[in-house]
């Protein structure tokens, strides 16, 4: 069964802008988030998610959470700063 989106939520990294769309990638921020920053904070939304993944908790409000979370550290990105990428493909390389 395919992971339920739910709508963007932006953050900065080093020299881009990522976008999150779904639980699984909230969990991979998570497991990379440095641990010397991990707190109380970070510990909530982590029990949060873990309940949304069973079942006991909403999407939407783990969503909002992480949102939150983001805005706490600083690494939140307003949408409309967003820059979209394309992947290139076969027809887009060149034409040499």
């Amino acid at each position: 069964m395919p992971e339920a989106q739910f709508e963007p939520v932006f953050l900065r990294r080093q020299h881009f802008v990522a976008e999150i769309t779904n639980l699984d990638e909230i969990f991979d921020f998570l497991e990379e988030w440095p641990q010397d920053k991990r707190g109380l904070a970070y510990d909530t939304l982590l029990k949060a998610c873990r309940d949304t993944a069973s079942g006991r908790f909403p999407l939407n409000a783990a969503r909002e959470n992480f949102r939150r979370f983001l805005k706490m550290s600083g690494v939140l990105a307003k949408a409309e700063g967003a820059a979209k990428f394309e992947l290139m493909n076969d027809r887009t390389i060149g034409t040499a």
